[in-house]
């Protein structure tokens, strides 16, 4: 069986080079795997396109990589936790410009589980009439308007097991499931931050919420969201 183990956080965030696209889950930084994000802010890669629910925090979650300068593009659908946000967006230094694409959230989860799922896209009511429409086909379909919203697909998604065996077989305990399950679906390369890797086998098929196929690489080492 293949290896996916790493010796660290540094190790597993490896394959991940400048520019890359890259998906983060969780939702305000809970569920977010903070021992990865800390190993690319050690790293250092820079231009890096970032698809998440929100902006963190400035200490927690994807904030410290924008308050890194790694950002080049967010993708987000609430990011006013992080005032670096907004500081990035209106800054007049071209080098450090922050390009923020707003997504309502349950057309940005729809948009990932598109991916995972293989779709084309879907039609959705939300955002007619509004900014979010800017550029995006408008379809009317039995009298009502719609906005073809497109799948989003990334490189790399970094998730956060609260636990996994040891072939990436994977459980979330309670709101740290949201949008890891989803991304761990739509990148080419999973990387799997856990609080408690258990051996392959000893999980009850039942309360699996990620399968072991999607998953490349894991390392342990992440504590509870609370500390």
């Amino acid at each position: 069986m293949l290896n996916k183990l790493k010796n660290s956080a540094e190790e597993a965030v490896a394959p991940i080079k400048d520019g890359a696209v890259i998906m983060v889950g969780g939702f305000m930084a809970c569920g977010t795997p903070e021992i990865l994000i800390d190993a690319l802010v050690k790293k250092g890669v820079k231009g890096l396109t970032i698809i998440c629910n929100d902006a963190g925090f400035p200490e927690r979650g994807v904030g410290k990589l924008l308050a890194n300068g790694q950002i080049k593009t967010l993708i987000a659908s609430h990011v006013g936790l992080n005032p670096e946000v907004a500081r990035r967006m209106n800054t007049d230094v071209a080098a450090d410009k922050l390009e923020c694409i707003l997504v309502p959230q349950g057309s940005l989860a729809e948009r990932i589980r598109a991916s995972g799922a293989g779709l084309g896209g879907f039609l959705t009511p939300t955002g007619v009439g509004t900014i979010v429409a800017e550029g995006k086909q408008l379809i009317k379909l039995n009298g009502r308007d719609y906005l073809l919203e497109e799948p989003l697909h990334a490189d790399f998604a970094l998730i956060r097991p609260s636990k996994i065996d040891k072939f990436g077989n994977t459980v979330f305990y309670g709101t740290t499931k949201n949008f890891n399950p989803l991304m761990a679906t739509a990148a080419d390369y999973v990387i799997a931050g856990a609080c408690e890797i258990v051996e392959t086998g000893s999980i009850d098929p039942d309360v699996i919420h990620v399968s072991g196929i999607f998953v490349n690489a894991i390392v342990g080492g992440e504590k509870p969201w609370q500390m």
